[in-house]
């Protein structure tokens, strides 16, 4: 029985959405690496954005209870189906929320409690409202996304700098045809929910211009990364390849295949293409 609760909470939290912005929160301390390396505070530093992240999570499923009763992705979730209360939520989740918030001010810096403070009202505020009420709720909700990164970098150098806002600008291109990829093969799950994503009030065409839009943005702020010197040919030639292809096929096989599919092999390429670019600055840990 307390296996089960404790799985129950786990789920609460998002998981998937902490464990992909853990990743990009590495990245970001890593890039701004210098010898030797601290690891208390890169330790810190992710504990910290991982509680703040499920804190928000928890609260953006109290706040969806309504949209997640009528998915059939959400239904089962604990909120809806009443095995956790929303009172026990709302108290899990202010624990989380003030463990992070407090690692992340007494431990880490100013800069940082900042980026994750903006990012907790983003997710949960703004973007809570703007994606019941607007097609631009992606755009609204790539701000808390692309935080973590940059979390990362200010733990690490305590200041925000070019690199940080590049850094910024590469979450927030990479998001847009990831989610609306996923907005694209799942369009009915959010017509169910009324929720008003890009492919069912503009249409899967206009989705797929500005997919492949945002995509060509991420590759230039790659390029800016090596233009900026934060980065090396190595990592220039690699990402820049992998984000060239990512471009490349949202481009010319826009027209020649299901959308569905098509938008299927745009989000698995978003995938890869995110680990290919944590992987080229992880590299630097070794030289």
């Amino acid at each position: 029985m307390v296996s089960k609760d404790i799985k129950k909470y786990y789920r609460l939290v998002k998981p998937g959405i902490i464990y992909g912005n853990l990743l990009t929160c590495a990245a970001g301390f890593v890039i701004a690496y210098n010898h030797p390396f601290n690891f208390r505070l890169f330790v810190l530093v992710l504990l910290s954005t991982s509680l703040v992240i499920a804190s928000a999570c928890v609260l953006n499923n109290i706040i969806d209870i309504d949209i997640d009763s009528k998915m059939k992705r959400t239904k089962k979730r604990a909120l809806v189906e009443g095995t956790i209360t929303i009172k026990n939520a709302y108290i899990f989740s202010a624990i989380l929320g003030l463990l992070g918030f407090l690692i992340l001010i007494l431990q880490i810096n100013l800069i940082t409690f900042m980026v994750g403070l903006i990012a907790f009202i983003d997710y949960v505020v703004i973007y809570g409202y703007a994606k019941r009420n607007s097609i631009y709720g992606t755009l609204v909700g790539t701000i808390a996304g692309s935080a973590s990164i940059v979390a990362g970098y200010t733990a690490a150098t305590n200041e925000l700098n070019v690199c940080a806002l590049i850094l910024f600008l590469i979450m927030t291109f990479w998001q847009m045809p990831h989610f609306y990829a996923i907005a694209i093969y799942r369009k009915k799950d959010y017509r169910e929910a009324s929720i008003p994503v890009m492919p069912i009030i503009k249409g899967n065409q206009r989705t797929r211009i500005e997919i492949i839009f945002y995509s060509f943005c991420f590759l230039i702020s790659i390029i800016l990364l090596r233009v900026y010197k934060y980065a090396d040919n190595y990592f220039l030639a690699i990402v820049g390849a992998i984000s060239l292809y990512w471009l490349l096929y949202g481009f010319l096989r826009q027209g020649a295949e299901d959308i569905d599919k098509w938008a299927r092999k745009m989000f698995k390429l978003s995938l890869l293409v995110l680990l290919v670019l944590c992987t080229m600055i992880f590299l630097r840990l070794l030289y």
